[in-house]
């Protein structure tokens, strides 16, 4: 199992602390870099900045927003980032949600599933670097009755074959994901959970498409703090459970709301909902149980860390994904080497 860091998303007042985390995270064997992206800075920009002050990491976008960007430019971007870092780039793909898609965007959020399929298909063509021409549902290229033309890219990619991945919550979605692309996106994973709630779906995929979980990368993402007192570290992410629990989305399409449901938290995660939703923030952090953000984030002592690494490679996680908590960069840099030193410890690395 690999390690890899989620810098989340950029411009919250610690660019350059995020800047020598990458850097730290490179020097430390870390195998891939994340970025974020929302409605704040893209993660495009971030990536090509990282990727010109490290060395051996790969570069990866968690999330492109399909709704910011048509597939053709999707594909220039990843190819140009490929070429520029010598081969790093991971492409990773998401629908996001209602709100930003709507509201941000523009973009109906419509037939979530289709759009992707059409999308994915049309960001491979595209990078085989064959004129592009597709008919679907949501895409037609070149438009009919005009003066476009089937084109081709003309950037180089490094690799003939770079890695997609998609972020994938739902049932649908992750057999979809195990279909179509080479990894999944996990948020909120807890290792006992993982078998049930998406590997089979992504396992059924790959059977669909008439392969194998072989060389497919599962890759959650899970924050880390170390320290002694788990139920005061399980406490700071209290507020960041809640918001995605409780208020990432609308009433009725709160993937994450829905994934706490099939962990058994039916619930306490409408609990969390129906507070976060009346404006009482503090009141659906402190409804979060303990024992979800226990079981979906790394805490406590590098032996304990190191025991839950171990679960989490025995449910199949290929690259397990770290964003380390802290609230200097002095404690995330010593959040980061725990995490090494954890999978050494679990006889992982």
């Amino acid at each position: 199992m690999q390690l890899g860091i989620n810098l989340g998303y950029w411009g919250a007042g610690m660019d350059g602390d995020n800047l020598a985390v990458a850097k730290e995270a490179d020097k430390l064997g870390y195998a891939v870099c994340w970025a974020a992206e929302a409605y704040g800075s893209d993660a495009a920009t971030v990536l090509s900045w990282v990727a010109a002050q490290t060395e051996r990491i790969d570069i990866g976008s968690a999330i492109f927003q399909i709704p910011a960007r048509q597939p053709a430019m999707t594909a220039m971007t990843a190819a140009t980032l490929d070429s520029l870092s010598g081969g790093r780039f991971r492409l990773g793909l998401g629908v996001s949600g209602p709100q930003v898609s709507e509201g941000w965007y523009g973009v109906r959020f419509d037939k979530p599933l289709a759009r992707t399929r059409e999308y994915v298909e049309i960001v491979r063509k595209a990078m085989t670097r064959e004129r592009l021409s597709y008919e679907g549902e949501h895409w037609t290229l070149p438009l009919p009755e005009g003066p476009g033309k089937p084109l081709k890219l003309t950037v180089h990619p490094q690799r003939e074959h770079i890695p997609l991945y998609i972020a994938a919550i739902g049932p649908k979605n992750l057999e979809q994901t195990g279909e179509i692309a080479d990894g999944a996106l996990l948020i909120f994973p807890a290792a006992e959970h993982l078998e049930e709630t998406a590997i089979r779906h992504l396992r059924a995929g790959r059977e669909k498409a008439g392969k194998t979980m072989d060389g497919f990368d599962i890759v959650p993402t899970l924050p880390l703090a170390v320290g002694d007192d788990v139920p005061g570290l399980a406490d700071m992410f209290r507020p960041y459970t809640a918001l995605y629990v409780g208020g990432m989305g609308s009433r009725k399409q709160n993937f994450y709301n829905q994934l706490a449901q099939r962990m058994g938290y039916e619930k306490e995660a409408a609990e969390i909902q129906d507070k976060y939703l009346s404006g009482d923030k503090d009141g659906a952090a402190a409804a979060v149980p303990h024992e979800l953000i226990d079981s979906t984030t790394l805490l406590g002592s590098v032996e304990r860390i190191a025991e839950r690494m171990q679960a989490y490679a025995a449910a199949g996680v290929t690259t397990l994904t770290l964003s380390p908590a802290g609230f200097t960069l002095e404690d995330r840099i010593k959040a980061l080497r725990a995490g090494t030193e954890a999978l050494e410890r679990a006889g992982l690395a």
